[in-house]
């Protein structure tokens, strides 16, 4: 499943510390639990520090970059794992202990902290082109999956005969998702990480109209596929834009970067704990010495 949480030192949970008083959390017969009592014992677990890492981060975060992220741009990321999940979406999301309000939540946090990576990333023309060198563009393509190297190899021959794709992968293809719509797959760049890197290799060498005419082996069988719509890769500076996105996605995956910028964020956020017990629960990041501006 996919990651839905920010990759921070394991920050990332679902749970909430309300304001704490005396109002009753639960009653038994051997008395009643009170907000008060839950939260002195929950503040010193290891979960209940990481609770309060992150409400401080988001707090400072909507702070520092609330105006950059948009309402749309969360709903955009929402409808995605929405449509990549399908009529199991909503059992995913159950599995995960999460409503589709915190999945919001967790997106839109997600999205502030890729803003405080980006300000604290400069983007050189060096960088842009070593980039460009793994960069593929938004390709489409179907495919033909079989088990057995000689059916592969029997689907490139009908192939070469004048078959249409479509109906080869309607009477051959094992994959019940992508048969029946001509093997049709979502489209997809250099920086999926949902198909086999095998897969990828062999679809971006093909221009449009081409397919392979050998058999391309994955783990999950063997595959013929067809480029639908290759645009081509150009120039660096016709996708200096994507190419600075995937940078700052590169720098939210390093963990040394994260750490780095939200020591930052959190230090210009002038953060101040009163719970004397919790006085350290930031020690990890404020004592991290700034860095330079840079964008490794």
């Amino acid at each position: 499943m996919k990651k839905w949480f920010i990759a921070l030192a394991g920050v990332m949970l679902s749970l909430t510390l309300a304001a704490c008083g005396s109002k009753t959390v639960a009653t038994t017969s051997g008395g009643k639990i009170t907000e008060s009592q839950f939260y002195s014992s929950l503040k010193n677990t290891s979960s209940g520090k990481q609770v309060l890492q992150q409400m401080i981060l988001n707090k400072v975060l909507e702070k520092q970059f609330g105006d950059k992220v948009k309402k749309s741009e969360v709903t955009k990321q929402y409808n995605a794992y929405k449509k990549q999940y399908g009529s199991s979406f909503s059992s995913v999301l159950s599995q995960s202990g999460m409503t589709a309000s915190q999945l919001k939540e967790q997106i839109r946090s997600n999205l502030l902290l890729k803003e405080a990576v980006k300000a604290d990333t400069t983007v050189t023309t060096a960088q842009l082109k070593k980039q460009f060198k793994s960069y593929q563009p938004k390709v489409t393509v179907s495919h033909i999956l079989v088990s057995k190297k000689s059916t592969a190899e029997k689907v490139i021959k009908e192939l070469k005969a004048g078959k249409s794709f479509a109906s080869l992968a309607k009477k051959y293809s094992t994959d019940s998702a992508t048969k029946n719509k001509g093997g049709k797959l979502d489209a997809f760049d250099n920086t999926d990480t949902s198909l086999d890197s095998t897969f990828k290799k062999a679809a971006f060498k093909l221009k449009t109209g081409q397919y392979t005419t050998t058999p391309v082996k994955t783990s999950y069988g063997y595959h013929i596929i067809k480029m639908d719509n290759n645009p081509g890769k150009g120039t660096y500076k016709q996708h200096e834009s994507e190419l600075k996105s995937q940078i700052y996605d590169n720098r939210m995956n390093d963990s040394a970067t994260l750490k780095s910028v939200v020591s930052k964020v959190l230090k210009k956020g002038n953060v101040s704990i009163k719970d004397s017990q919790l006085q350290n629960v930031l020690a990890d990041y404020l004592t991290t010495s700034s860095s330079s501006k840079s964008s490794k």
